[in-house]
């Protein structure tokens, strides 16, 4: 027996060095598949980085060509600001541009608004007549009267041919409505429990807690509503016939698909109107962006995740 024990025991170092290559061998397949995906996965993201940036730079470069080319240029040919000088000294292009800024900045506001308050009261447990509200309005998501029923609604309510309908027709979204109230479940109900033994009224809790603990949601749900508003063309072209009311999406769409350039002083070619009013119809969220995204990023997680 002892035997046996010494020569199991003088087996198994020769064992584990047998089998430590191995282990050895295994690692080193995994650290090369490890390498072999980063570098895949770094060309990958770098072409489709080429492709989404390409055309952007080509536009952003065609504003400052005062010569027309449909050639990709890596810079401007003869650079000038004129095509921009054009756009916010023309009234045709700058009141629409004003009116986007006006609709997209309230109906923002009056967005958050609407879809914070009620996601705040539809997470309230013991208000009456909860489940039936909140069916009623994921009932609005998937059904809706129609475009004339809602046309007749507007004329009624006197937004017909008046730029505050985008504010209007933009203020209530369910969509928004039930993001926010599931991130209200996400808040922990301890949080509610002491506000309330220290006396905090409902809507104290609301902008005293409910609302400091929101950044990311309201980051991601606002810039859903600013995004909605600012690229809103179909309502204006359904309800707008005022050309002092229109938005600057509908405005840009007219100018380049009917051939509706405004006259300039400056010698500069149409091409470098329409890729500067491009430029100008997407450069608030360009600039804003950066600013948002850890926010955004965030909050497009809203609700997804439950403890």
């Amino acid at each position: 027996m002892a035997e046996n024990n010494n020569s199991a025991n003088a087996a198994s170092p020769e064992v584990k060095k047998s089998s430590a290559p191995k282990i050895n061998m295994v690692q080193d397949k995994k650290a090369s598949k490890v390498k072999v995906f980063d570098v895949v996965n770094y060309i990958v993201f770098a072409i489709l980085t080429l492709i989404i940036l390409l055309p952007i730079w080509k536009v952003v470069i065609d504003s400052f060509n005062a010569v027309g080319v449909y050639q990709f240029r890596l810079w401007p040919d003869q650079p000038t600001a004129a095509g921009y000088l054009t756009i916010f000294q023309t009234k045709k292009l700058f009141r629409p541009f004003l009116n986007s800024v006006i609709t997209t900045v309230l109906g923002t506001l009056v967005g958050l608004l609407m879809a914070t308050l009620g996601g705040y009261v539809l997470n309230q447990y013991e208000m009456p007549g909860r489940t039936a509200l909140s069916y009623f309005l994921l009932f609005t998501m998937v059904f809706s009267g129609g475009m004339i029923p809602e046309y007749l609604v507007m004329r009624k309510l006197h937004l017909v041919d008046s730029m505050w309908i985008l504010v209007v027709k933009h203020g209530m979204n369910v969509y928004n409505l039930v993001l926010m109230k599931n991130f209200f479940e996400g808040i922990p109900a301890s949080l509610y429990e002491a506000a309330k033994l220290d006396g905090c009224s409902p809507m104290q809790i609301f902008y005293k807690i409910v609302l400091p603990l929101s950044k990311a949601a309201l980051a991601s749900v606002g810039l859903m509503f600013a995004v909605t508003v600012w690229n809103d063309y179909s309502t204006v072209q359904i309800y707008i016939t005022n050309p002092d009311q229109v938005n600057f999406q509908y405005q840009l769409r007219v100018m380049i698909m009917d051939g509706d350039t405004p006259t300039t002083a400056y010698k500069v070619s149409q091409n470098t109107l329409y890729y500067a009013a491009i430029v100008v119809a997407i450069l608030p969220f360009m600039a804003a962006y950066p600013f948002l995204q850890k926010y955004f990023v965030t909050g497009v997680n809203v609700g997804a995740v439950k403890e």
